[in-house]
């Protein structure tokens, strides 16, 4: 996060809320571009720091979770592997999803983040708390939000919300002290 701009207030109280992120796949978690083998099998790019920033706020128990309108193995791969339990694929109704998911949880909308990138993602950034998107967003997009990363999809955008997130809620001192081998 660029810590030369401060937020402002009332986007840390929404930040300081989250219990709950919510992940597009394709423009979020990667750059968007899709590549195929001969063979029609998919792979994608996923950026390190991206996951390590989701490790970070599940170790401060804030739960994420991953909704994206393809079926993709290679996004449950990397959902599974970084401990992501909740990955709804081949969501064209990607509200549907997030309503079920809410519910599961017993979440009300203020204490959910969400990033998505394109207008299919509109329905649930209306209702979410914290509504963000990576830099490369759809104009439409990045209009109707209540934060924009600086970063590009699969380029670290979604390590900056994280760090927005544990920011706000009082957590990053801790972190930058245990990362430096210092005692919190």
């Amino acid at each position: 996060m660029n810590t030369c701009i401060l937020p402002d207030a009332a986007l840390l109280q929404r930040a300081a809320q989250v219990r709950l992120l919510m992940l597009d796949v394709d423009g979020v978690l990667t750059d968007g571009r899709l590549f195929f083998d001969d063979d029609g099998r998919e792979s994608k790019a996923f950026h390190v720091r991206d996951g390590y920033g989701i490790k970070l706020l599940q170790e401060w128990h804030i739960e994420v979770a991953v909704i994206t309108a393809r079926y993709s193995p290679t996004a449950a791969y990397r959902a599974h592997d970084l401990g992501i339990k909740r990955i709804y694929q081949g969501c064209s109704d990607k509200n549907l999803a997030y309503t079920e998911l809410k519910i599961a949880l017993g979440l009300e909308d203020a204490v959910v983040a969400y990033m998505g990138d394109d207008l299919i993602d509109l329905p649930i950034l209306t209702r979410v708390g914290l509504a963000t998107a990576p830099a490369d967003a759809h104009p439409e997009v990045g209009c109707r939000v209540h934060w924009q990363s600086a970063q590009r999809g699969g380029r670290g955008a979604v390590r900056e919300l994280c760090e927005l997130i544990l920011q706000a809620q009082g957590h990053w001192p801790a972190i930058l002290a245990r990362s430096a081998g210092a005692e919190p």
